[in-house]
């Protein structure tokens, strides 16, 4: 099991400075509204690539909005373990942020996902199954990244591609070869991203039909991608070159839109209740609740058995918002899996099921402060 056993913070959000310290496979964060519980957890999320859970701009998260601010862990990882720290930069622009491994500089975001990995389920993602296709995207991306590290390159290879073909085509008479170019670069990129998607979508939908998301209801997912579509009709090779020819034939209309219509990065995610046939769109807001929790506990035993290492699991303020059963069935599952799990909520009274196996912090603004469950709030 991978576990973060010491979180420094320095100058971020509702911290000056704090160290927390932790020995337990489950992790308990209480507290009332706005005294840093979500602070926390988006800490532990920026040790890993991306921009955290909140997807915060990197300026933001400094006390008073005054950098420098810092974030450091370590790991214990049965080798010896290691430490990650990030931060902003002394100096430079104050949206980028530096990252070192065990004191080292980090040359990119990539290098961090090869060592630790993270997911969570926020409030926020209550929404997911409204709101538009980008949202339940990053998620998927999220989870792809987080079994396959590699994707985080051709996401981002491909983003660069297409944005320089957005830059041509708004200038009217840009060269057909440097059109050509990006294309074929967003062709190879886009087809890897779309087959690692695919790959995951079977892959979860495979151990949720085999009992992975336990008791709590199982999701069927379903990609929405016509570069996904083409790969289960040809080759990647030939895939790859219709999706050239597709972006070829699509200049002149792309350049009135000012943006690229048809690719991997207007992919949708879609879910369903196994049980009922129901898209998660129509079902309860605890069903679908229910459908994001087994999809990330499904994706949890994924990563353990892929990598010999599973996600942190980051869970927002998820329990208070389950009946009693579900609750019981969420620390069981969390119990079972080789992973490290951190829980926020305002009732400590909530997790006392798990007070023989979690560790509790009592949190207060800008204090962090260990207490037994037993003591409720």
């Amino acid at each position: 099991m991978l576990r973060l056993t010491r979180l420094r913070l320095t100058r971020y959000r509702s911290y000056a400075a704090a160290e927390l310290r932790f020995g337990a496979p489950m992790v308990v964060f209480t507290g009332p509204n706005g005294a840093g519980k979500t602070n926390l957890l988006e800490a532990i999320s920026l040790l890993g690539p991306g921009r955290g859970l909140r997807g915060a701009r990197i300026s933001e998260v400094a006390a008073g909005a005054t950098p420098p601010w810092s974030v450091s862990g370590h790991f214990d990882d049965g080798l010896g373990g290691f430490e990650i720290g990030t931060g902003s930069l002394e100096e430079g622009s104050a949206e980028r942020r530096a990252f070192r491994l065990d004191g080292e500089k980090i040359r990119t975001q990539a290098d961090l996902a090869e060592r630790v990995a993270a997911v969570w389920i926020t409030p926020q993602m209550d929404r997911l199954f409204q709101e538009s296709a980008g949202g339940r995207r990053r998620f998927l991306d999220r989870l792809a990244m987080a079994l396959e590290p590699h994707l985080a390159r051709e996401v981002t290879a491909y983003e660069a591609a297409m944005a320089g073909r957005n830059r041509l085509l708004s200038k009217g008479r840009a060269e057909a070869a440097w059109l050509a170019g990006l294309e074929d670069a967003m062709a190879r990129h886009g087809i890897a991203i779309a087959a690692s998607r695919r790959a995951l979508v079977a892959r979860l939908n495979a151990a949720m039909e085999g009992g992975a998301a336990g008791a709590f209801p199982a999701a069927i997912l379903a990609l929405q991608c016509p570069a996904a579509a083409l790969l289960a009709e040809m080759p990647a090779l030939a895939a790859e070159d219709a999706l050239r020819a597709s972006w070829a034939a699509a200049r002149a209309r792309d350049a009135a839109a000012g943006a690229t219509l048809g690719g991997p990065h207007r992919a949708d995610l879609l879910f369903t209740h196994a049980a009922k046939a129901m898209p998660a769109g129509l079902c309860s807001t605890g069903e679908q609740k229910a459908l994001l929790i087994s999809t990330v506990l499904a994706h949890a035993g994924l990563i353990a058995a892929a990598r010999g290492f599973a996600p942190l699991l980051l869970l927002d303020e998820v329990a208070a918002h389950l009946d009693e059963e579900r609750r019981a069935a969420l620390f069981d599952a969390l119990a079972a899996l080789p992973a490290q799990s951190f829980l926020t909520g305002t009732d400590a009274g909530v997790f006392t099921p798990v007070a023989d196996q979690a560790e509790h912090w009592r949190i207060t603004p800008g204090g962090a402060h260990p207490a037994p469950l037993s003591l409720g709030a």
